[in-house]
């Protein structure tokens, strides 16, 4: 997959913040529709693609979920989507609404609405449970989508990550950087960098998780400075050591050219048990998505 620039958008997610937009929590599919103009305007680009439905109540016929999908496409500007994921499992809260998403699946499938289809936020048993019933009707499921780093690699994640890679499902791993915790721009050992955190929720986030991530920071510090990287592409580089891939969330242009050095390279096995000793004794990992699934 090296060199792949795949960008994952959905149709319930608004643009991104301080960008002079409005619409932030409005479900209109907004950030599609940007996408689909930028490549309308820039036609020798062409990122692949993977866009998300969300599980909203009223979704429940297969026709309904077409027309989502048919809805995301002509946003987009394509005639096919590479890859159509459930934004989420309702399998918590609406269990019977979940089958029938696994149908609007398929059916968007068999219309030809995407190349692909995937889910996001399924925890290994459910994973295992819709890629049997998508099997059954002839539709593969190609991807899963999931929080997965080296703050977030815990027992649950690994297990996805192991039966995504035994049923030949790739996983893309969201957050890697972990919120910017692994880009080695904030800490909590001096006052300037204290000051430098994100403010809101984030910020709590950081206090609580940052201190004792001091050493897996370090490590990751050592290893870029050996290879002439940047620890944001080390932290990269292990997710695709991991065999999943990767979306870095990018702010600017430069954000997004470093992203690219995290390719064409990869750790060595020493490099990785290093960094995943020290990650084992961080004691205090990211949160989990409330919507994944066992």
């Amino acid at each position: 997959m090296a060199g792949l620039v795949l960008n994952s958008f959905a149709d319930s997610r608004p643009p991104p913040p301080n960008n002079g937009l409005t619409g932030t929590g409005r479900l209109n599919g907004r950030s599609e529709r940007l996408l689909g103009n930028f490549m309308r305007d820039s036609p020798e680009t062409r990122p692949v693609i993977a866009t998300k439905l969300a599980a909203y109540p009223w979704r429940l016929l297969p026709g309904q979920w077409v027309a989502a999908a048919r809805a995301s496409s002509k946003r987009l500007g394509l005639e096919r989507v590479p890859v159509i994921q459930l934004h989420w499992s309702t399998a918590k809260y609406a269990p019977i609404q979940e089958r029938l998403m696994w149908d609007g699946l398929c059916s968007i499938y068999k219309e030809g609405l995407a190349e692909a289809v995937g889910v996001s936020n399924y925890g290994a048993e459910q994973l295992a449970r819709i890629h049997d019933y998508l099997d059954a009707r002839g539709v593969p499921l190609a991807s899963a989508q999931v929080q997965y780093s080296l703050l977030s690699r815990g027992g649950a994640q690994e297990s996805v990550r192991r039966e995504a890679e035994e049923r030949g499902i790739a996983l893309i791993a969201y957050s890697p950087l972990a919120l910017g915790m692994l880009s080695g721009k904030y800490g909590v050992e001096d006052g300037e960098a204290a000051a430098s955190l994100p403010q809101g929720p984030r910020a709590l986030l950081f206090k609580q998780i940052l201190p004792g991530a001091a050493d897996l920071l370090q490590e990751l510090r050592q290893i870029a400075q050996a290879r002439g990287k940047t620890v944001p592409q080390v932290a990269l580089n292990w997710c695709i050591c991991q065999g999943t891939i990767p979306i870095p969330g990018a702010t600017s242009l430069a954000q997004f050219q470093d992203s690219l050095g995290a390719l064409g390279w990869r750790l060595t096995r020493e490099e990785c048990g290093r960094l995943e000793e020290a990650s084992d004794a961080v004691p205090r990992a990211m949160l989990q998505n409330i919507f994944q699934t066992a």
